[in-house]
């Protein structure tokens, strides 16, 4: 179907998004959801007794549809969250007709973008759909945002061809609700130009979109001094996780704000950030249990969530492969009583592995690039213990000297016994979801 669409003229592209995007916000935005909107709307200033016995209330009435409606889980009524099998990615994969509570053509299916190896599908209900949007539409409102401001959009849709990026075109817009739709699939040296004059044309007032993508637009702007002349006020970040370095050079180069957010296509419940740049986890919107290896409580771990708005495909204890260290405050001066995370560490095989220090996380390795210049963007590959493989697309202040300073950084992190390779090159391909991983741990 997108070959084909990909053959009619982008005028015609354009009309058919902006009537397509237009019915899908009837539905997202449709039945029970200006309802739900108040009332999440009314949960934020909420005292912890308040919360508390409310999330009790929504989980005792999520397990008993859960139990009474999924196959997969008629064995556990009356038992407690903690009795509850965990559910891997696996599962969902091999045995979604037995989790799932709907078939798919009474529900709306969506798809997760597969960048952790395997793609899955999930089945929400329409009411699901509508009240997840209540609460990222109400997370949004505080930041300013409302449906029909100027957006530029940065996720994995496959809009253009090389040809349409090669012509002055990197988007498709919808014009219905003031979006313009970017490719992330082609963001590169060779095409920045193409980029950074579609987005200084457009002028959006938000951004939304993977922040890998957003960054790398920047990151070359900032190389060539180019100065950004809109008004940027948030950019949203999704999928992805936003490192130091992502948030420097955003705000840097468009002067906004970043306000980040947590959630997942599976249908994860919410992190969200406020405006005092704490994040909060939203207790109405499910479970989170941080846990060790050993699926032990921990304070620093990975995460096993259960999500309030999966009736169609219930997450109970899935082990969504995150991990995130929990804060120990219990005050946010913006006045929310929810639980503060500290950071949201990405997915759980975001690493390489030293054979000296063992997991060095994501964070590390980005900040491996501190004090370098002219690094465009990188990936590190790693297949075995002893060997990495680097991909530089360099600037034009890259140079021996610099190459020297981000191996001996990596070298500290990684030890004296590891092997690197490696390599210039032009560009560097994103996943099938158009998302870019600067880490692949492909160690068996």
């Amino acid at each position: 179907m997108n070959k084909y669409f990909k053959m009619l003229p982008g005028w015609v592209q354009s009309l058919i998004i902006s009537i397509y995007n237009t019915y899908q916000y009837k539905v997202r935005h449709g039945g029970q959801y200006k309802q739900l909107r108040a009332v999440y709307k009314s949960f934020d200033k909420l005292d912890k007794p308040e919360w508390s016995k409310l999330q009790q209330d929504k989980l005792e009435k999520f397990l008993l549809f859960a139990t009474s409606n999924s196959a997969w889980y008629a064995g556990c009524k009356n038992k407690l969250l903690s009795e509850f099998p965990i559910l891997e990615k696996e599962d969902l994969i091999n045995y979604l007709d037995k989790i799932q509570t709907i078939t798919d053509s009474k529900g709306l299916v969506s798809y997760t973008g597969g960048t952790t190896g395997a793609s899955m599908k999930v089945v929400y209900t329409k009411k699901d759909i509508q009240e997840r949007y209540a609460i990222l539409d109400n997370f949004r409102s505080l930041h300013g945002y409302e449906l029909g401001k100027r957006t530029a959009w940065f996720s994995g849709k496959d809009l253009v061809t090389q040809k349409d990026v090669d012509s002055g075109i990197c988007f498709r817009d919808d014009w219905i609700n003031k979006i313009r739709f970017f490719s992330t699939f082609h963001i590169n040296e060779k095409n920045f130009v193409t980029y950074w004059n579609a987005l200084c044309d457009f002028k959006p007032e938000f951004i939304v979109g993977f922040p890998s993508s957003v960054f790398l637009i920047c990151k070359m702007a900032k190389e060539r001094g180019a100065t950004y002349p809109g008004l940027v006020k948030v950019f949203f970040p999704t999928a992805e996780t936003v490192l130091a370095e992502h948030r420097a050079v955003i705000e840097e180069v468009l002067g906004c704000n970043l306000r980040d957010q947590y959630a997942s296509s599976e249908g994860a419940p919410f992190i969200l950030e406020c405006k005092e740049s704490n994040k909060h986890i939203h207790p109405l919107t499910g479970i989170f249990e941080v846990v060790d290896d050993d699926f032990n409580p921990c304070i620093r771990g990975q995460l096993l969530v259960t999500s309030f708005t999966t009736h169609g495909t219930p997450l109970i204890r899935y082990k969504i492969g995150d991990s995130v260290a929990l804060s120990s405050r219990q005050h946010c001066s913006c006045g929310s009583t929810f639980p503060i995370v500290d950071s949201i560490d990405g997915r759980s095989n975001d690493f390489l592995v030293s054979p000296e220090y063992g997991q060095v996380n994501l964070g590390n390795i980005s900040n491996s690039t501190k004090g370098v210049d002219g690094i465009i963007c990188f990936q590190i590959v790693q297949r075995t213990l002893d060997e990495i493989e680097i991909f530089v697309v360099p600037g034009p202040k890259f140079n021996s000297f610099q190459k020297e300073k981000f191996i001996s950084a990596l070298r500290a992190r990684m030890g004296a016994e590891v092997r690197f390779v490696f390599n210039l090159v032009k560009s560097i391909p994103t996943e099938k979801s158009g998302k870019f991983r600067i880490v692949k741990n492909l160690i068996d």
